[in-house]
């Protein structure tokens, strides 16, 4: 055996400010990581997508764009509300991780697509298992608005993990 046989797998799990992302993680944690204590059989990196801010738009054929026509001070207002959101995402995602007495996850905000931005970390950290949350889109809301889940099973090199929340019986 190698030296490098003794090292942790590692796990990167897909956050968001969803429910059901904040149920992949506590799930996750359950099956994985607080049962086993300080001998989990991962180490866990815990990545948030931050989407780009708006750039202006220049005025096309002379005229002003509606970007333009928003005024520029709603630029950096977005922008801070994405790292705003970005930093409450992040709190989250520890505050979990210290309740379910999980030590030591690596927490990352990235900026980008979050279908590049995942496949890209797990190869960044040679991930064994990417975990997702499920948004439960149909098939139809899936071809409009595309799945991070459905490009992860398809581009990520390791196993795909999606993490569906139970529906609540009302």
């Amino acid at each position: 055996m190698s030296s490098s046989s003794s090292e942790k797998r590692v796990m990167v799990l897909a956050m968001d400010q969803t429910e059901n992302s904040q149920y992949a993680l506590e799930w996750a944690l359950d099956h994985f990581f607080t049962p086993f204590g300080s001998d989990a059989p991962f180490d866990l990196v815990i990545v948030y997508a931050k989407p780009f801010p708006p750039v202006p738009i220049a005025s096309v054929a002379g005229g002003p764009t509606p970007a333009v026509a928003m005024g520029p001070e709603i630029f950096p207002a977005v922008d801070l509300e994405l790292k705003l959101v970005a930093d409450q995402v992040t709190e989250k995602a520890k505050q979990i991780c210290t309740s379910k007495s999980v030590q030591g996850a690596l927490v990352e905000i990235v900026e980008g697509d979050a279908r590049n931005v995942l496949c890209d970390a797990v190869d960044r950290h040679r991930a064994s298992l990417l975990v997702l949350g499920s948004r439960g889109y149909g098939a139809i809301k899936r071809v409009v608005l595309g799945s991070v889940s459905d490009h992860c099973t398809h581009h990520a090199h390791c196993s795909v993990m999606i993490v569906k929340k139970p529906k609540s019986k009302k």
